[in-house]
């Protein structure tokens, strides 16, 4: 049995609304109102007419799959009402014009209203009534029916990053160049909620909204997407925004993060960052600090007992340096781990001959054992840093401010006192704190040498002295106590001496 669509006739939508359930009562399966602009839908369904006009209690309705719909899709309106019911009436508050279409219902204790193909002529704010023995019930609660693709999607990221500690939060930043007026933020992870936020735009011309979400959990996932809307057609959205999903760490013992061949790379070389660790993670995660999309992800290696990936970079510019961390992670799991420590990559600039820095030793290359030394980097441009590294060493590098003095900027590295360790080949780099990532071209090499031998000791005794003062001290007193048990034992023999002699 086929319901119609009922189209707008002139007057409020009560009126509508009162003439369609009139007409419905008169006897007619279906009903049709025929106007230049469309109000409501009426749908019937029954072949009985009653005149009471008692309230049943309201039905629900809602919108299968989603009360927002990609514009050309599917979807289909559903009201529940009650088993006995006989009639189901669906209308609409406000729409532009529609034509003429056919639904069909569903057995029991509901109808569906399908529409096969979604416009935004079918966008706007539904509610259903049911008719049951004689009586009608109130209106549903209202059904928000929107319409999305209309407009280029916005853009999300999330501040400071997609991966949030456990119980920490994040903002989530909805923008476009489209001037929106409101921003809806939709939590897929979390069933589909949507919370609307104003527009804020710069005079630049870009519109922003900012959604705080969290505390974030590990008991589901954190995926979110976000629209763009204009006041004047509120039921009308844009394209949806890409998915961001947070990314929950802290869950599990950080992986390393190493560079290979150095953290100092030129620009046009390739650099390998290499994220290991003893526990048997299936994938690893690569972010840089201060970008706000999700990390690069590589699926593990197995090497000598370690799980790994390795991430490559390359041909690098200047845009690949900054700071790194890694995480390690499970397939099965959107959980990670607690982050690496920290890396930075370091990116040499193509700046003119002059503005190399220079580096020598004072009082000159070649130290005794144990004595001291300074490298001295100085340059005469503008450098409000100067980086000291050595060949071959992993570990970071000595930084410094620089000071103007005698018309060049310089920083000493004092190294006292001198060990075998310190011995190597060092370069100096100068940095300006704007761009702290690029580098300055390296100074020319110095090789520092040692003179001496180091002292090779044996294995370290343990003291016993506190020990040996606690015998001491034990055996004096042992001694004072023998020493008064002699005293009095000379004594009584005097008396009994004494005493014997009187008798």
């Amino acid at each position: 049995m086929g319901v119609k669509v009922l189209e707008k006739s002139q007057g409020s939508n009560r009126h509508l609304l009162v003439n369609g359930l009139k007409s419905c009562l008169a006897g007619g399966n279906a009903v049709t109102f025929t106007s230049t602009a469309f109000l409501g839908l009426g749908l019937c369904l029954g072949r009985k007419t009653y005149r009471r006009t008692e309230t049943l209690p309201k039905p629900t309705i809602w919108a299968k799959p989603s009360s927002v719909i990609t514009h050309g899709r599917p979807v289909d309106i559903w009201c529940r009402g009650s088993q006995r019911a006989d009639q189901y009436y669906l209308y609409r508050t406000s729409a532009p014009q529609l034509q003429r279409t056919e639904f069909s219902l569903e057995s029991g204790d509901k109808a569906k209203f399908s529409i096969p193909l979604m416009t935004q002529d079918f966008a706007g704010t539904y509610h259903c009534l049911y008719h049951s023995q004689e009586r009608w019930s109130v209106p549903s609660e209202p059904l928000n029916l929107m319409v999305a693709g209309m407009f280029h999607p916005p853009t999300l990221s999330a501040f400071p990053g997609p991966i949030v500690p456990s119980g920490g939060s994040a903002t989530l930043q909805c923008g476009s160049w489209q001037r929106f007026d409101w921003f809806y933020l939709w939590d897929e992870g979390g069933g589909g909620h949507y919370e609307l936020l104003a527009s804020q735009c710069r005079a630049d011309g870009w519109c922003q909204a900012l959604f705080t979400v969290g505390p974030v959990s590990l008991t589901r996932r954190w995926t979110y997407g976000c629209y763009g809307v204009f006041s004047g057609s509120p039921y009308v959205w844009s394209s949806p925004s890409d998915l961001l999903e947070l990314l929950i760490s802290g869950v599990s013992r950080k992986p390393s993060l190493s560079l290979l061949p150095g953290p100092v790379v030129v620009p046009g070389d390739t650099l390998t960052l290499r994220c290991q660790s003893d526990v048997d993670y299936d994938r690893f995660a690569l972010f840089k600090k201060g970008e706000h999309n999700l990390p690069q992800r590589h699926s593990r290696q197995v090497q000598a007992g370690f799980s790994q990936a390795d991430f490559s970079l390359g041909p690098v510019s200047g845009s690949h340096g900054g700071q790194y961390t890694c995480y390690g992670g499970y397939n099965l799991s959107f959980h990670w781990s607690a982050p690496s420590d920290p890396v930075n990559i370091l990116v040499t600039a193509l700046l003119p001959e002059d503005t190399i820095p220079t580096l020598s030793a004072q009082p000159g290359p070649t130290v005794a054992l144990g004595g001291k030394v300074t490298l001295w980097c100085q340059t005469g441009s503008l450098f409000d840093t100067f980086l000291l590294f050595k060949e071959g060493d992993v570990s970071p590098p000595l930084h410094l401010r620089s000071r103007y003095q005698d018309g060049v900027f310089q920083a000493t590295f004092l190294m006292s006192p001198v060990t075998l360790d310190h011995e190597g080949t060092y370069r100096c780099y100068g940095s300006l704190s704007s761009y702290p990532s690029q580098l300055s071209r390296p100074s020319h090499p110095v090789e520092l040498k040692v003179e001496g031998e180091e002292l090779v000791c044996g294995p370290e005794l343990p003291d016993h002295t506190v020990e040996n003062l606690i015998r001491l001290g034990l055996s004096g007193l042992i001694l004072v106590v023998l020493g008064v048990l002699v005293f009095q034992r000379g004594r009584c023999y005097t008396v009994t001496k004494h005493l014997t002699s009187v008798v």
